[in-house]
């Protein structure tokens, strides 16, 4: 390797360390010998590299005390933190590429389901009659905590699921996103570490990493975490909070054992760990499972969800539930981050919607869809071979593994030459030691192309 590229190395290492805020202003810069010796580079380079930095103005030297992180603002870039990984299995990347896909793409991988599998009447219906509203709701900021009437219903919603609750512990955020994002705001700090469930969904990790968490994990089994090692992580890495999918887990769609969240919540209370469930795929259920916040009684556990999965992801609106104390400090956080949530108008759309006598049918012929669906693209997949980890009790998720050890960030790679969005099990690992997995959205996987082009791509991916 030439030197000025190996000085480049140094270079970048350090600018990577400043930029995602790992290395912050003042902070002392590791020893030439040390970074020598961890880069696989000479001395000398390292040397030649802290003088270029220093002359940039992006570091100092102090002298007899080596080189330190200069005074200056400096951009926080997400993608800097944590591993860096191959497009195809870096969350920030795929959900970008989920997001940005156009109509022309075909998108199994993706996260929801189609235009028209969507109660699209009800929520023009329900445009129409907000369209007719009074001035105030068409122009006038949200009240701090939210809709009381969407409030109202989450609240009634949550306790037909066994939480009970009043309108009072709910608050509406801008998204389900959001609402993690409050709580990581309240609850952790820069440093802290995090445990999520080994596969997770991909944006927890991605959010995450913006705060600055360090992450561990536990591996999900079919009946929840694996509990020898949960116990083990929290003994020995002492996380802060704890991040899981309730009801249908997402991406394996397993459900917690009621033994297992039991034991969950034990250990929970000897460590002194919170616990955020996120609910989001609740309502797919085809009768209730055990929930950790029921069980807990929102002590512990906060709630997190949001109606993007069941009635719009355009519409942008989400919701914790949780204890009046951390209610009130998350609605202060939310006022002063966005100066309140969802606005009227999407909260009384939302609202009109999930009132106006059509939801409970919508739900109930989706999950006959879903089950239909689910049952087709089990049989069209087991024709490649492709088995299903679970297989799920509901919802839109089968987490399955490509047979003979098959490379799922190849076949995504070259899915996308022929205009498919595949979603890797990578992306999911926060190990990476879900090489061989794909997450399929059944509703998007109803034309037969899909597995033919999935048989094209699984040939070249060896």
């Amino acid at each position: 390797m030439a030197l000025a590229t190996r000085r480049t190395l140094v270079m970048e290492h350090i600018r990577r360390r400043i930029r995602s805020r790992v290395l912050g202003s003042g902070d002392k810069l590791p020893s030439v010998r040390g970074l020598a010796s961890r880069l696989g580079v000479s001395p000398s380079t390292v040397v030649e590299a802290y003088d270029v930095l220093a002359a940039e103005g992006v570091i100092f030297a102090r002298r007899g005390s080596g080189f330190f992180v200069a005074d200056r603002v400096q951009p926080f870039v997400v993608s800097q933190t944590g591993p860096q990984l191959e497009r195809e299995i870096d969350p920030l990347w795929v959900a970008r590429q989920s997001i940005d896909a156009g109509d022309n793409m075909a998108k199994p991988g993706c996260g929801w389901m189609p235009a028209d599998w969507m109660p699209v009447e009800s929520l023009r219906r329900a445009m129409r009659r907000v369209a007719r509203s009074e001035g105030s709701l068409l122009t006038d900021y949200c009240s701090a905590q939210g809709h009381s009437g969407l409030r109202g219903h989450v609240a009634r919603m949550l306790c037909g699921q066994g939480i009970e609750l009043g309108p009072d512990t709910v608050l509406l955020t801008n998204s389900g996103s959001q609402a993690l994002d409050l709580i990581c705001r309240l609850l952790l700090k820069p440093g802290d570490t995090v445990l999520v469930d080994d596969p997770c969904y991909f944006n927890f990790q991605a959010l995450l990493r913006a705060h600055q968490i360090t992450i561990v994990s536990v591996p999900y089994t079919p009946s929840g975490p694996d509990l020898a090692v949960f116990e083990s992580v929290l003994r020995k890495e002492r996380p802060r909070l704890y991040l899981t999918n309730s009801a249908l887990h997402n991406p394996t769609g397993a459900t917690i054992a009621a033994a297992t969240a039991h034991r969950v919540l034990s250990l929970a209370e000897a460590y002194d760990l919170r616990i955020v469930e996120d609910a989001i795929f609740s309502e797919f259920e085809p009768n209730l499972s055990p929930r950790l916040a029921s069980l807990d009684g929102l002590n512990r556990v906060l709630t997190i969800g949001s109606f993007s999965k069941t009635l719009s992801a355009s519409l942008r609106c989400g919701y914790i539930a949780a204890r009046p104390d951390w209610i009130a400090a998350l609605t202060d956080l939310q006022v002063a981050t966005s100066f309140g949530g969802p606005s009227p108008t999407v909260s009384e759309l939302l609202y009109s919607a999930l009132t106006d006598g059509s939801y409970r049918k919508h739900m109930e012929a989706l999950r006959d869809k879903l089950d239909r669906a689910r049952a087709n693209s089990m049989t069209e997949l087991a024709t490649l071979g492709i088995r299903p980890f679970v297989m799920p009790r509901g919802g839109f998720y089968l987490w399955c593994e490509l047979p003979d050890g098959k490379d799922a960030a190849k076949v995504a790679r070259a899915g996308l030459q022929h205009n498919v969005v595949f979603a890797p099990g990578n992306v999911f690992s926060p190990t990476q030691s879900k090489n061989s997995f794909l997450r399929f959205n059944v509703s998007q996987m109803t034309e037969n192309t899909h597995v033919t082009i999935l048989r094209e791509l699984m040939s070249a991916a060896q």
